[in-house]
């Protein structure tokens, strides 16, 4: 049995799930709002309920995604929008309040797992997994393996420029990562809305663009088209160096089903390639798919041994 937990910047959730897949738990408490120590006691009485709940209550391997990356250099926590988080020896802390080793991986990561593994990309070797939400992320995933490089930056693709600019389209928006124009600040919910407060002067939430869009308001329709040709171009460039044979999208703007049938037309224009074979499809799993994707982690399910 595999423990995922996902770690939130308001929740923490936790499930067990068998080797098929099924989720025999779940369980969510609220995050300790900048409280490490608390964080660390809510994940240990989050895996010790489960695995007391469960028929054998032998331990469980766990992994967890977490809204940063482990700095290779020091091992420790970075780029994490849940602050007090940053600079913590995540692992190793955990490891020692739960008395066996774990896994850590980035949120979008676990996402491309679970996807590939059992979702809506699995059986597909190469699987590029994209988070399209308050902000942008994405993970690789390689014949079941998550892809990890040097500089625990794989898949990070929001923080590359806008491929293909156009003249209005530069220098860009400026992104919190200090850059201007990178895709994140095009592709992200805030960025749609962004491009609609460009067009109207009004400020809408993406689910509204999309309504308004839908029901024939015009600049909400020149937006989402907008918006459809520079997904188009950041997966193309993407499509140009990874080749994967799957893109999987999650987070709230993946919701947007016209996405499915436009971007794939575009993705010809921009692809180095006299066609595109590269399947784009939804999260099978859905919000699930990080919580999964951690408990993934294991996939021989042998981090159960004390240490």
């Amino acid at each position: 049995m595999r423990i995922g937990i996902d770690l939130g910047g308001t929740k923490i959730e936790a499930i067990a799930i068998d080797g098929d897949g099924t989720i025999k738990q779940r369980l969510r408490v609220a995050t300790p709002q900048g409280n490490y120590t608390a964080t660390l006691e809510a994940i240990k009485k989050l895996v010790s309920t489960i695995e007391k709940n469960l028929p054998s209550g032998d331990p469980c391997s766990v992994g967890v995604g977490i809204p940063g990356a482990i700095s290779i250099a020091s091992g420790k926590i970075k780029n994490a929008n849940s602050v007090c988080l940053i600079g913590q020896d995540l692992q190793a802390d955990l490891a020692s309040v739960l008395h066996r080793p774990v896994r850590l991986a980035n949120d979008a990561d676990c996402f491309a797992l679970s996807e590939a593994t059992d979702g809506a990309a699995k059986g597909n070797e190469v699987v590029f997994g994209v988070i399209l939400g308050t902000g942008v992320g994405g993970g690789i995933v390689n014949h079941g393996r998550l892809i990890h490089g040097p500089n625990s930056i794989t898949g990070e693709w929001g923080h590359n420029p806008l491929p293909w600019p156009n003249p209005d389209e530069l220098p860009g928006p400026k992104c919190y990562c200090g850059k201007h124009g990178c895709n994140e600040t095009f592709l992200s919910g805030p960025g749609l809305s962004n491009s609609y407060f460009i067009k109207t002067a009004l400020k809408l939430d993406a689910r509204t663009i999309v309504q308004r869009a839908s029901h024939g308001d015009t600049a909400a329709q020149q937006v989402m088209e907008q918006y459809e040709d520079r997904l188009a171009r950041g997966l193309a460039a993407v499509i140009n160096i990874l080749d994967p044979h799957a893109i999987v999208l999650g987070g709230g703007l993946s919701n947007i089903k016209r996405l499915y049938k436009n971007v794939p037309v575009k993705l010809t224009k921009y692809v180095f390639s006299d066609r595109v074979d590269t399947l784009l499809t939804k999260a099978q799993h859905g919000d699930s798919s990080g919580v999964r994707g951690a408990a993934w982690l294991w996939p021989d399910n042998s981090g159960t041994i004390n240490n």
